[in-house]
Parts: structure tokens; sequence; C-alpha cells
């Protein structure tokens, strides 16, 4: 044995001064007597009846119990720290959206089309022939716009058809497929309604244009009435999937999208009717605003650490973006309603605000899904939520 390595008593020696000063430092528990294995037969003082003393048997008794319960309640402080969270070689838990940009752009352009068929139906309803038509062009272009986005990342039209074989009410995918389908040629027939005054006035053509007026019409409120569906079903479509800030943030993100949806549609009346004829866009503009602003404080708020993504890097600074324009838009609206120029500028700034919000939340739920944290901790809490919930129960 080498001279300079520490014998196998002397360690275990000095490993026993240790515990005995410990013991005698904290409040309760008696200090071991100074004593050897060594010591003397027994009855005096021998480890034997060292160990046999109730003060021993109660001191390292509330030792062994405090290791047990990690600490609490008393005995041994916890030495080891508390395990930071890392996941396997800092790889996400979840596999992010694949979507790109062009789904985001498929948000926006399915929530102009529903706002623009409402502002449209305002228009129709209220005998304003300019509102009416700004509406129903820029519906069709936008639910067109909405179809080459969603072809585009399906990657081919047959996939769209083939969605169509089935209707699955649980299925958003699904229920949103039907949606476009219903509402894609009531818009689009609206839409080639207001060419009816460019056609001849006798033959064939003359029949078509005094017929296409009425039929206009009723395709105008069919697409008014499937255009909450289509404003609304993106929200719930996002929700339904395990990205965690979008599906945690399944009872605001309806919200968010028609708000934004409302908004969009009143910034296209501002923009291309005068302000004589633009009061239902106003309202429409007051409204869209409320529910915009409402959803998104919520989901910046309410869903504790999930909501860091929606605050933090650009989905932040998109969202902060859309407030400020959102509530300069409204401002603009109310405030210069006898200003064309003002108006122009008041819906530039509600179309420019839908964009930043749907961008932002898109861009909140790529993020959560690519930080193993907004994963992992969330389903900790939980579990923890669930047991203590069952122990104070029982």
């Amino acid at each position: 044995m080498s001279p300079h390595r520490p014998e196998v008593g002397d360690l275990f020696r000095r490993f026993r001064d240790r515990l005995a000063a410990e013991g005698s430092d904290r409040p309760g528990v008696p200090a071991r007597p100074e004593v050897s294995v060594h010591d003397g037969p027994a009855g005096t003082g021998t480890r034997a009846d060292l160990t046999s003393s109730p003060q021993w048997a109660a001191a390292h008794t509330g030792r062994r119990a405090g290791r047990r319960r990690g600490g609490r309640g008393g005995g041994e402080e916890l030495r080891v720290p508390e395990a930071e969270f890392t996941s396997y070689y800092g790889r996400p838990v979840l596999k992010a959206p694949v979507w790109k940009w062009d789904i985001a752009a498929y948000l926006f352009t399915g929530g102009l089309a529903a706002g623009s068929s409402l502002l449209a139906a305002g228009g129709q309803l209220t005998g304003r022939p300019t509102l009416r038509r700004a509406g129903r062009v820029t519906a069709l272009a936008a639910v067109s716009a909405s179809a080459v986005f969603l072809i585009r990342d399906l990657g081919r039209p047959a996939r769209f058809h083939h969605m169509l074989r089935v209707a699955k009410p649980t299925s958003p995918m699904s229920m949103g497929t039907w949606i476009l389908t219903a509402y894609g040629p009531a818009a689009g027939v609206a839409a080639i309604a207001e060419a009816a005054g460019w056609l001849p006035r006798h033959g064939l053509l003359g029949l078509a244009g005094r017929v296409l007026p009425s039929v206009g019409h009723v395709a105008g409120l069919l697409a008014a009435g499937s255009a909450p569906a289509l404003a609304t079903y993106t929200g719930v479509l996002l929700a339904d999937t395990a990205v965690p800030s979008w599906h945690e943030a399944y009872p605001e993100l309806p919200v968010i999208f028609a708000g934004s949806a409302l908004a969009s549609g009143a910034g296209v009346g501002l923009i291309a009717v005068p302000p004589a004829q633009a009061g239902p866009a106003r309202r429409m503009a007051v409204a869209g605003a409320a529910l915009e602003l409402y959803g998104a404080h919520r989901v910046e708020t309410r869903l504790g650490l999930l909501s860091e993504p929606y605050r933090q890097g650009r989905p932040g600074r998109l969202l902060r973006a859309g407030r400020l324009l959102t509530a300069a838009g409204v401002a603009g609206a109310l405030l210069g309603r006898r200003s064309r120029l003002v108006g122009v500028f008041s819906g530039a700034a509600l179309l420019a605000a839908s964009v930043a919000t749907r961008f932002g939340i898109f861009y909140g739920g790529v993020a959560s899904a690519r930080d193993p944290r907004y994963t992992v901790v969330p389903q900790r809490e939980r579990v923890e939520a669930r047991r203590t919930a069952g122990g104070s129960v029982t």
C-alpha cells in the first residue's frame, strides 16, 4: 500500500466525524459522542450501545426519511440541485410543422375572402352598390388566391379532390375542405353577377344580364352565410394540432381569426368606396378590431410559458405591429370619416394588420414546436397538478 494513501479506518473515522458535526449543527438532532468502533466493551460507550440509544435512532430515522422525501418536512437537506430540463442532444420533441409561408398567406386570404363577403352583404342589404361590388370582387380574388396557396402546399390539385370523398365532422381539415367547396362557387357567382351591366340588352346575353342580378343576390347571401365558418375554421385547424402554442390557444385562435377577417374586409371597404358609403365598413372595423385585440392579448398573457413564443422574436414583432396597425386603422376610420385619403390609409393599415397578425400566430406556433421546453415543461406541470389534486382528494 502506498504510504501517501490513507487507510480505510482513517477514512471511516473522518466520515463518522463529519456526520456527527452535521447532526450537531441542526436543532433537535443530538450530536454523536466522539467514540470509536474500537472503544471498550458493551455497556461502556461501545458502538452497540450508541446505536441502540433512542436519541440516536430518532435522529437517524428522521435523516433517512428526509432522504426519501427529497428534503421536504425535515431530515437531511437535499444536496443534489434540481435538474434542468434538457432533451436528447437538444433535438425537438415534436416534429415542427412543414408548412411554409404560403400557409400563413392562405390564412390571410381565407379571412379576407370571408370578410369581403360579409362586407358585400352589408352593401347589398343597405343599398350601397359600390360597397357590394368591391366586396364581391375582392372575395372572388381572395378565395382564388387561397386555392392557389392550398394546392401549392398539397403539391397536387388531385389531393384536394380526394378530401371530398368523405365528410368527417370531427376533422377540421375535412370540414374546411367542404366549407371552401360551398363558399367558392357562391362567391364566384356573386362576383360574376356584377358584370351583368356590361352585357348587351338583347338576345341570349341580354337574358343572362337580366337574370344575373337576382342570382347574384342569392349567391352573395349564401357566401356571406358560410363566411363565418370560413373565417374561423383555420383557427380550429391550428388548435387541433399538437403544436403547443397553437393547441393551448384553442379558445382564442377562432376569435382572433374572426376579428382579423372582419378588419380586413373593412379595410377593403374603406379603400374602395367614398366615405359616404363606408358606414358598414367602419362598423366592421370596430367589431373586428375589438375581437382581434382581445384574442391577441389573451394568447400573449393567458398561456403562461406557452405565451412566450407570441411575445418574443419575429412572432412578437409581428403581433405588436398588428396591434398598432389595427388601432391606427380604427382611429382613422372613426376620426377621418369625411376624408377619402384618411379612409384609404385606414383601410391599408387594417389590411396590413391582418397580414401581420396571421403571420405572427403562424410563426409563434412553429417556434413553440421547435423548442422542446414548450412541450415537456407544460406536460410535467399538468402531471404534477393531477398528482396534487389526487392527493388533496384522498
